[in-house]
């Protein structure tokens, strides 16, 4: 039987919380007035995640799993998840336990009401560094000024989506992707469903500093030529610093030849200045070639190494 709703969840190294998703999510399914596949999305897992997930296939028809051949990354891994759902409603969220499985009911609930995208939004949020909820406020904040579409702020991957926004998802063929700032770039009617956000359950931070500003850093080039112009501002007003420099250069040799700023230290100093320019909007403009040269090779988006629980689905 074709299921009415789909839960998607990537999963990387995650063996401490598996059974206590399940058992959440277990009763979240049990209450839903229709068909329910979970599908589980091994990104390249090296713990017993892939083995559990094979056990919980076993023991849930409800349970089907895709582990792709290596680690490609969490949103890459989400894209896997949207590319074998089957339901009509499909939510995604992460195997930590920091989006609440409770909330898929209330998502459900917004979705009759017309909604085809609802996200959950984040008010307030529990164990975490104030230097990580700093760098996630900045971050938003500043991802809704420069980007070409409204990304709503303090958002993650947890959402519900309609089908006809998983149809548009999937005929995306981009290969540096970004989830929530697509989901606001195909439109329909959207909205938000308050949270807190909770600690992680077990396990350790798979979104490193380092990963959290390529995200970033890839979020920000996908949706705003912003950088570009940036880098064509500070050239146009660096031109102008150095026309006005050899103005006032030509000036001190003429009528002031001891003046202080004529000697080798202005040069050095001018050089430093016009080089760290040259570097800084050669760095950004690499950002945007290097997309380019990810999408023209037309390799696909990950390739995969096993995948169970969807042909006993259909059998029933």
């Amino acid at each position: 039987m074709v299921p009415q709703y789909s839960l998607v969840v990537p999963i990387k190294d995650e063996e401490a919380t598996i059974l206590e998703l399940y058992r959440r999510l277990s009763a979240v399914m049990d209450g839903m007035d229709g068909n329910v596949e979970l599908i589980l999305v091994n990104d390249g897992s090296r713990d017993r995640s892939l083995h559990l997930m094979r056990e919980l296939q076993q023991k849930d028809r409800r349970v089907c799993y895709v582990s792709l051949a290596r680690n490609f990354g969490h949103q890459i891994a989400v894209t896997a998840g949207l590319n074998f759902v089957r339901g009509q409603v499909v939510v995604v969220m992460d195997a930590d336990l920091q989006d609440p499985p409770e909330l898929i009911p209330d998502m459900v609930e917004k979705w009759r009401q017309g909604y085809q995208v609802v996200y959950a939004q984040r008010t307030k949020r529990h164990k975490e560094t104030w230097f990580k909820r700093f760098m996630a406020y900045a971050f938003y904040r500043l991802l809704q000024r420069l980007a070409d579409v409204e990304i709503p702020t303090d958002t993650g991957d947890f959402c519900l989506l309609d089908r006809r926004v998983v149809d548009v998802l999937n005929s995306m063929p981009e290969r540096n992707r970004f989830i929530r700032g697509l989901r606001s770039w195909v439109g329909f009617r959207q909205t938000a469903l308050l949270f807190e956000r909770d600690p992680r359950f077990a396990g350790e931070v798979k979104y490193t500093f380092r990963k959290s500003w390529a995200l970033g850093i890839n979020s920000l080039i996908s949706f705003s030529k912003v950088p570009l112009r940036i880098s064509t501002y500070v050239g146009l007003v660096a031109a102008m610093i150095s026309v006005l420099m050899a103005i006032l250069v030509l000036y001190w040799r003429l009528f002031a030849p001891g003046a202080p700023l004529t000697g080798y230290a202005a040069i050095i100093v001018a050089v430093f200045f016009l080089g760290a320019v040259q570097l800084v909007s050669i760095g950004i403009l690499g950002e945007y070639v290097g997309r380019i040269y990810e999408e023209v090779k037309g390799r696909p988006l990950y390739t995969l190494a096993e995948v169970a629980g969807f042909e006993e689905q259909n059998e029933r």
